[in-house]
């Protein structure tokens, strides 16, 4: 996410996208508290009541901040999907739990407007789009014999519990960050493997 150069003008247009911008500068900054219009505005080098003109009020704005966090967020997973030599699966859940090592603020921002029922409509739709992108990850996992074959939405929903909560416990400070490296590759990798012994492995009913 980009700012505008420093004295350069306004483009026509351009003033939302450059608002949202420095919002996220003031979310990375402090938090969600922190994104005040008054601040946003003076950043921006508008007068205090320009940005109402394209966000309504407070809440507006930070749902323009998430929709361009969320889409951040999905952006850099699959990026990883793409640039992986190997178990494309496993980066996309490496660079879930970097980002919110990386970014702690815009995390809880995805926790409190994205994974939440109370989700709006263009948050909506994009974590619906972005839930069928991770599907054809898995299934195409599954085609070409990495991932077990099983149902891809529980594949998805266990891997997604697993990175979740392990960046939640970093952003809580309750995993050392410094021992991000070697905790997400080995968590990640047990996961792979399962934590049951072979013998004892659950098995449907033929």
């Amino acid at each position: 996410m980009t700012t505008r150069t420093a004295g350069r003008p306004y483009h026509h247009g351009s003033l939302p996208e450059a608002l949202v911008a420095h919002a996220v500068e003031l979310l990375d900054e402090a938090g969600a508290d922190a994104v005040v219009v008054r601040e946003v505005a003076r950043r921006a080098g508008v007068s205090p009541s320009a940005p109402f003109r394209h966000f309504p009020d407070r809440a507006a704005l930070l749902s323009a901040v998430a929709e361009a966090v969320a889409v951040d967020f999905g952006a850099i997973q699959l990026a990883a999907v793409e640039a992986a030599e190997s178990l494309p699966f496993r980066a996309l859940g490496t660079a879930f739990v970097r980002y919110a090592l990386a970014h702690p603020h815009r995390f809880a921002l995805l926790r409190d407007t994205v994974f939440t029922p109370a989700r709006t409509p263009a948050l909506d739709e994009g974590h619906r789009l972005f839930v069928a992108a991770i599907t054809e990850v898995i299934t195409a996992g599954q085609r070409r014999g990495e991932l077990r074959r099983a149902d891809p939405d529980l594949v998805r929903i266990a891997a997604q519990a697993l990175v979740y909560g392990l960046s939640q416990m970093f952003v809580d400070d309750y995993l050392d960050p410094a021992r991000a490296d070697t905790l997400i590759n080995d968590v990640i990798d047990l996961f792979g493997l399962g934590i049951l012994a072979p013998e004892n492995e659950l098995r449907t009913a033929p």
